[in-house]
């Protein structure tokens, strides 16, 4: 396991560039129409107070990075999980895809330490907007996406190599946005695109700011679909 003595968002990459990758095998996204004008609610509802339990995640075409276990933040943990009404819409995504197409996973429930951790050392560049990393709110009626449960951070797999869609995975820069690439022309662009409307028709819903990071049944899911939160916080099963 390749540890950093101090832990970065950006390394390890594991992921190569996509527009290479898919232009070294001579296959590429199918096409898929332009993105919708995104945007973030102003207000979100409350959760609900109950914890809920989660599964962990394991299919033959589904690649689980760890790429914080991997980068060596302190609170990390070996594997992935998520709710099952969650897993099934991403496992469904993976099984539409054309061989030899995939997904993989940078990361998925995030407990809290590990979610004050990465908060911390994200904000203390004053200069970085607010929406990339949330607060590790402990109130069980505010819980950031990831602890819910209902949050994966995501890409394609070609011929099981991870893609970077233009950045890596936690680039913290405008180029992240889900909708960087619309006013260019590429392969890049292409699976965003292609990611997005594949997430998209399970019921999911991107953040604005990160291509990789998708949303069921949150806070922000209800606030920009006009419906009720279905998980408040999550938590992997003891027994």
């Amino acid at each position: 396991m390749y540890v950093r003595l101090m832990p970065s968002f950006t390394e390890p990459s594991l992921t190569r560039p996509g527009d290479k990758v898919c232009e070294e095998y001579g296959i590429f996204p199918p096409p898929s129409k332009a993105l919708p004008t995104l945007w973030e609610p102003t207000e979100l509802p409350d959760s609900p107070t109950d914890t809920g339990d989660l599964v962990t995640l394991s299919h033959s075409r589904i690649l689980v990075l760890e790429n914080y276990l991997n980068a060596g933040w302190k609170n990390s943990q070996s594997g992935a999980w998520l709710r099952i009404e969650t897993w099934d819409r991403l496992r469904e995504v993976a099984n539409s895809l054309p061989e030899p197409w995939g997904l993989c996973i940078f990361d998925a429930w995030r407990p809290l330490p590990l979610q004050a951790e990465l908060y911390d050392a994200a904000y203390k560049d004053p200069k970085l907007p607010e929406g990339f990393v949330s607060p590790a709110s402990i109130e069980p009626q505010t819980p950031p996406p990831h602890l819910t449960g209902g949050t994966v951070d995501c890409s394609f797999t070609l011929n099981g190599i991870p893609l970077g869609l233009g950045t890596g995975f936690d680039d913290f820069t405008e180029k992240a946005a889900a909708a960087a690439l619309e006013n260019e022309t590429g392969i890049n662009r292409d699976l965003r695109r292609w990611l997005y409307w594949e997430m998209r028709s399970v019921d999911f819903i991107v953040l604005e700011c990160e291509w990789w990071h998708f949303e069921y049944g949150t806070r922000r899911w209800a606030a920009l679909k006009g419906e009720t939160p279905l998980f408040g916080p999550a938590e992997k099963s003891h027994s």
